[in-house]
C-alpha cells in the first residue's frame, strides 16, 4: 500500500510525501536472506544502485552477519491462484506451493538484442547468489532518452545497467550472461514481491510484466482473505 510510483522502479511514499525509490535490489536481498526484521537508515531519495544489481547487498550482508532471533517468523501462504492482468494482456499469477517460493518468468522484447527469454527460479539463498544477484537492470535507448527528457533516469549509466540499442548491446564488456536480461526481471520480482512484508509460499508465472504487475498481483492477494493464511515458521 506505500508503494506510490512503479514507472522505473518500486519507489516507497508515506502521507508526508516522503519518497524512497530503487527498493527492489535491497528488498530481494532481504527476501534471500530470510531477514525479517531490518532497520534501514537512507539519507537520500533512493536505495544505492551499485552496480545495477544485488551483489553488493549479498556482500554487504556476508560481512556484516546475520543475528539469528528467538521469535518464529510470520509466511504468507498461498491458498488459491490470484492473478493480475493489464489492458495488453500481460499476466503475472501466483498459485499455491506445498513449501518454498519460485519465479517462471517470460519476457519478449521487439529489441534483438533481448529477444524472448523464459527462466524458471526456486528460491534459495545459494541459487539467488548462482542465477540471479549478478543479473543488471537494463533499458532500451529510445525509451532511456525520453525520460532523460522528463527528468528522469538522470543516474543511469554503463557502469550500472545495460543499454540495448536495437541488436546492439552498448557497454563495452557486453552481458554477464545470455538470459542476463531475464535474470534481472526475476531478480526485480523477488524484491517486489517482498513487499507482502513477510516470506512467501507460492509459485509465481509472469509474462511480460514488471514493477507495476507486481505490485498489483500483491493488492489482488490481500483484497480477499480467503486468497491466503498467515502461518508462522
Amino acid at each position: 500500500n506505500h508503494i506510490v510510483d512503479t514507472r522505473l522502479c518500486s519507489c516507497f511514499g508515506n502521507q508526508d510525501g516522503v519518497t524512497v525509490s530503487l527498493t527492489e535490489h535491497l528488498m530481494a536481498t532481504l527476501h534471500a536472506f530470510g531477514i525479517t526484521n531490518a532497520f534501514i537508515d537512507v539519507t537520500g531519495p533512493e536505495i544505492p544502485i551499485l552496480d545495477g544489481c544485488a551483489n553488493g547487498y549479498v556482500r554487504y550482508f556476508e560481512q556484516v552477519g546475520i543475528e539469528i532471533q528467538n521469535e518464529k517468523r510470520r509466511v504468507l501462504k498461498i491458498k488459491k491462484e490470484v492473478a493480475f492482468t493489464d489492458d495488453k494482456g500481460n499476466k503475472i499469477a501466483i498459485m499455491p506451493a506445498e513449501d518454498g517460493f519460485s519465479v517462471d518468468f517470460e519476457i519478449d522484447f521487439a529489441a534483438k538484442s533481448i529477444g524472448h527469454q523464459q527462466l524458471k527460479f526456486d528460491m534459495g539463498l545459494d541459487n539467488f547468489k548462482k542465477q540471479i544477484a549478478y543479473a543488471r537492470t537494463f533499458g532500451q535507448k529510445q525509451e532511456i532518452d525520453m525520460l532523460r527528457s522528463m527528468g528522469l533516469a538522470r543516474g543511469g549509466s554503463l557502469e550500472n545497467a545495460v543499454l540495448v540499442d536495437g541488436e546492439t548491446i552498448v557497454n563495452p564488456e557486453g552481458l554477464r550472461d545470455p538470459l542476463e536480461f531475464v535474470r534481472h526481471k526475476i531478480l526485480d520480482c523477488v524484491g517486489d514481491l517482498y513487499q507482502a512484508g513477510m516470506p512467501i509460499i507460492g509459485s509465481v508465472k509472469a509474462s511480460k510484466t514488471g514493477h507495476y504487475h507486481n505490485n498489483m498481483l500483491l493488492r489482488e492477494v490481500f483484497k480477499d482473505d480467503s486468497n491466503y493464511e498467515i502461518i508462522e515458521k
